[in-house]
């Protein structure tokens, strides 16, 4: 990243954690991924049972291989296995002490944006494990919602190949509507705000562009 996107993405950053804040999420800052992974770390403690969403951005972060390594009771979707049983880790990251993601975008007043294939993020993130961490790239920020479903539109691509779905958009590079069963626009999830849970809720801004 230049200097000049990376001033970007620090302003873009410390801003919205002010924003997040005052929307009831717990918040921090992160300079780059490594520092964002000592963060998401400090606040999984020893012994938790702990579920990740399928992101670039923890990836990125390195996050799985720690959590593969660490004290933790780990529920790896990432395994080589059958999507049947992939699927059944997909339900015990529900009940997961702790559930790790990112979002697809974030709103600047403050919503937290999701599109899932199979919905298990969606879920996850609007209820179930009782603490959520979410790490999220400066260029996920958006004005709002519509923003906010156009940005997940424009890299459902790069979704759809990530997760090897044999979906139109795969060959087109660009969203066409589809409602198949290879689709990975399913399900949506919108979280309004942090109040009604306090303290379940970490966001941890990343000043740099991180994900899709």
């Amino acid at each position: 990243m230049d200097k000049y996107r990376k001033r970007r993405a620090q302003l873009v950053a410390a801003e919205m954690v002010e924003k997040l804040k005052e929307k009831g999420y717990e918040t921090y800052y992160a300079e780059d991924v490594e520092e964002a992974r000592q963060i998401a770390l400090s606040l999984i403690p020893e012994g938790a049972s702990v579920g990740v969403g399928g992101s670039e951005t923890l990836n990125a972060m390195n996050l799985i291989e720690e959590l593969r390594n660490g004290p933790y009771h780990f529920f790896d979707r990432y395994q080589k296995l059958p999507f049947s049983e992939i699927e059944e880790i997909y339900r015990q990251a529900l009940n997961a002490d702790v559930f790790v993601s990112s979002c697809n975008a974030v709103t600047r007043d403050g919503r937290l944006v999701n599109m899932d294939s199979s919905g298990n993020r969606v879920a996850a993130i609007s209820y179930g494990p009782r603490k959520v961490i979410l790490a999220v790239g400066a260029n996920k920020v958006v004005n709002n919602l519509d923003e906010a479903m156009d940005r997940i539109y424009h890299i459902a691509p790069l979704n759809a190949m990530r997760v090897k779905h044999k979906a139109p958009c795969v060959e087109t590079g660009k969203c066409e509507g589809c409602q198949i069963h290879a689709s990975v626009c399913n399900s949506i999830g919108i979280i309004n705000h942090g109040h009604k849970t306090v303290g379940r809720f970490h966001i941890i801004m990343i000043a740099e562009e991180v994900g899709f």
